[in-house]
């Protein structure tokens, strides 16, 4: 049956997918805009565009009322800001506006999109949605998403409103250029030489959108489940992308101590030039400390499915090409459909 629901952050990269999931099983979508470009990415994608920004409750409250869902898909994922201010108040700030918003207009459920980050595992664990945090932050980014998940959850409670989380890992596919795909770009376009070997948890972009559909109509109120495809090191990552290519480029492992310390001399020199550093202390830290996530909880009991890490690189690569990211002469490019 269908229904009626409410997406922030609907024209970002986990927002569209979820968007597109949504109008394609046939629920009728707003979703909040705060400009023109959104508003105009929404309609293409099939939903009702509001007007409006996350952190105004008379913005909010007046669109939530009937809705059946909510769908709270908007967050700020950086790394190296000088001032990391905005990431507490749109990760924070930001899903308490929704959560309030939601409770005052009796919403019928709140899906809010947190992250793999929020579990805090300790280096070298597997991890899964009970695995006890190591009592500190690697990132502003993770410190910010870890604090959005426990407020959530908690004025959910207070307020008796029915909010349930996704955690989804590093996602990949179609339309993700920033994050860890940089290194894939890199190294596809001749330019990553050194790397740190560290194992990456990834999902794919469309996982990630069914597996928030399937929260909203499955899972158990108050839980967080972890939506995580696969695992695998940096070196492995390369190797796979060189048989789904051709690439065979030569790459050296930094140590860790070794990484950490260009990370701090890269920062260090952005910092003076009076520019946000491509690469720092906190993102070579996240990198160094790598993660490996156990995403079988929402296989279990959402009924999550995961598609084969080689067909969501070679969709990812086939973009990247032909959205004009890798300009480099690959031997081989996947085709489309692979």
């Amino acid at each position: 049956m269908a229904q009626d629901v409410f997406v922030t952050g609907g024209s970002g990269l986990v927002g569209r997918s979820v968007v597109a999931a949504l109008v394609a099983r046939g629920d009728r979508v707003r979703a909040l805009a705060r400009s023109e470009t959104a508003a105009q990415t929404l309609r293409e994608a099939g939903a009702t565009p509001v007007a409006g920004d996350l952190l105004d409750p008379d913005t909010l409250l007046p669109q939530l009322g009937g809705m059946d869902v909510v769908y709270h898909v908007a967050g700020l994922n950086a790394f190296c800001l000088g001032d990391p201010s905005p990431l507490y108040r749109v990760n924070v700030d930001g899903s308490r506006a929704v959560v309030r918003a939601a409770a005052a207009a009796g919403v019928g459920r709140l899906v809010h999109t947190s992250s793999a980050a929020t579990i805090g595992e300790p280096s070298g664990a597997m991890a899964d949605e009970h695995a006890p945090h190591r009592g500190h932050f690697i990132s502003h980014y993770e410190r910010s998403k870890h604090q959005a998940e426990r407020l959530v959850l908690a004025e959910a409670a207070d307020r008796g409103l029915d909010a349930v989380c996704v955690n989804p890992s590093s996602v990949q596919g179609p339309g993700r250029a920033g994050g860890t795909t940089k290194l894939l770009v890199s190294y596809l376009n001749g330019g990553l030489r050194a790397v740190v070997d560290t194992r990456l948890s990834l999902i794919d972009i469309d996982d990630c959108a069914a597996a928030h559909l399937r929260a909203a109509d499955h899972a158990a109120r108050g839980e967080r489940y972890l939506i995580s495809g696969a695992t695998l090191t940096v070196r492995d990552g390369l190797a796979l992308l060189g048989e789904l290519t051709g690439v065979q480029h030569r790459t050296v492992a930094l140590p860790r101590q070794l990484a950490l310390a260009a990370g701090t001399f890269a920062e260090g020199v952005g910092r003076l030039r009076g520019r946000t550093p491509s690469v720092c202390r906190e993102m070579v830290r996240t990198l160094a400390h790598g993660h490996h996530y156990d995403g079988s909880r929402a296989q279990r009991e959402l009924g999550v499915s995961y598609t084969p890490l080689e067909h969501t690189l070679a969709r990812l690569v086939r973009w990247l090409v032909d959205a004009g990211h890798v300009t480099a002469a690959l031997p081989r490019v996947p085709a489309q459909g692979t």
